[in-house]
């Protein structure tokens, strides 16, 4: 498998034109690497395949959140879709004009929504009947009237893991297919609500197009129903969700999608919108880690490294299958190993079984295709420090997060005196 701007190059892995083991050296690992030129490839592909139709792309800030892969992506041209009262503050942060920022997900605090009224963000994502009650209450409050969109559920299999499923009526997103009309005749009734679209989010990582194509149909037949009663909606989000290549399944590039899904788009009269998270930074993320040691049980083999399932989640928590490459190339032979951890969880893994070139102490190796959802993901279990994040361009690297110090671990806590008073 190939890895966009990543290559051997006199058997040493490179980033662009970085040597990773160089990184490595003057870092110490673990740490999460990024590649600037995948993040704009990947980005221009996309746009460039819709560019027959009017659509604009929101990046789904979750996907990755640090503050400069987020402003490359403005810089780019990309709105941003937020998650979170924490997500929307890294957007403001960023430079981001709020006309620019969508808010999404199921359960916003009256926080969040007055923190977005206040800055008067472009759009709030509504999801029950009774989040659009408090969100007309709310701007009715502020003396502002907040434009929203509702999400609806389609009750469509995206095939994809249960956990990263959304569009199925057991999920707890968006409001469903038969409520829907209900819901919008109630929102554009609303003194202090503008309903100014509709939206659709199925899942996450598809490889599957149809399923997108049978939720698009259900929501542009809804779009001509609401126009029917006069709802004249003017953008039409169909969500994230593309997936990317993993292991060795077949997946869909940006114009594979486009050209599915266009005949349905151009039945409608709205804006498209798209947020993209993982399709855009997947590929450009690896999180290089050093061996500490190897060891065997038996017929079992185990290569244990720095990094663990604090820095990484997605291999303990979806089985998720990542590649791993050795940082230097310079062995035939190979060895059948489970990559683990030093943190105390069985599920303290990163591959089983999984064969790779014989490794020794001290050798390095990059978990590849996690630039989305892995710093984002890690915590501080075990007190372990979260890594640094290092971003190539071209021949240099620049770090972006720096390793937290073990004063970091601790800095909201306090001893509470009163406590250890007999």
């Amino acid at each position: 498998m190939q890895f966009e701007n990543y290559n051997y190059k006199n058997k040493n892995l490179f980033c662009e034109e970085v040597n990773l083991r160089e990184i490595a050296l003057k870092v110490g690992t673990p740490f999460y690497v990024y590649s600037k030129k995948s993040l704009k490839n990947r980005y221009k592909e996309f746009s460039k395949s819709f560019k027959s139709i009017d659509h604009k792309i929101f990046y789904a800030v979750k996907a990755n959140s640090n503050l400069n892969i987020i402003k490359l992506f403005y810089e780019f041209g990309a709105g941003l879709d937020v998650n979170s009262g924490g997500e929307l503050y890294r957007a403001l942060k960023i430079g981001a004009n709020p006309k620019n920022i969508l808010f999404t997900g199921v359960g916003k605090t009256e926080d969040e929504i007055l923190t977005g009224l206040r800055h008067d963000i472009f759009l709030f994502k509504a999801e029950s009947f009774q989040e659009i009650e408090l969100m007309n209450k709310l701007a009715k409050q502020e003396s502002k009237k907040a434009r929203i969109a509702i999400r609806v559920n389609p009750n469509v299999d995206p095939k994809t893991h249960p956990y990263i499923t959304t569009g199925l009526y057991e999920s707890k997103f968006g409001i469903d297919q038969a409520s829907a009309i209900e819901a919008f005749k109630l929102a554009s009734k609303l003194s202090n609500l503008e309903v100014i679209g509709i939206d659709m989010h199925i899942g996450s990582q598809i490889t599957d197009i149809s399923a997108f194509q049978e939720a698009i149909e259900i929501i542009v037949q809804l779009i001509g129903e609401l126009n029917n009663i006069g709802i004249n909606l003017t953008h039409l989000d169909i969500g994230g969700g593309l997936g990317v290549q993993y292991n060795s399944q077949s997946t869909p590039s940006a114009s594979d999608f486009a050209n599915a899904i266009l005949p349905l788009l151009n039945k409608t009269n709205c804006k498209i919108f798209f947020e993209p998270g993982r399709y855009l930074t997947a590929d450009s993320g690896a999180l290089v880690s050093k061996v500490l040691f190897t060891k065997n049980h038996r017929d079992k083999k185990f290569l244990i490294v720095d990094a663990a399932v604090n820095d990484l989640l997605r291999p303990a928590f979806y089985k998720a299958y990542h590649h791993i490459l050795p940082l230097k190339d310079e062995t035939s032979k190979k060895i059948t190993y489970d990559i683990v951890g030093p943190v105390c969880e069985t599920g303290d893994f990163f591959a089983l079984d999984r064969e790779m070139n014989e490794l020794h102490p001290n050798d390095f190796i990059a978990v590849m295709s996690v630039g989305a959802y892995g710093y984002c993901m890690s915590s501080n279990y075990n007190s372990r420090r979260r890594v640094p994040e290092i971003i190539v361009d071209k021949d240099k690297f620049y770090i972006a997060t720096i390793r937290e110090s073990f004063e970091d671990l601790i800095k909201n806590e306090k001893i509470i005196d009163e406590l250890f008073v007999n």
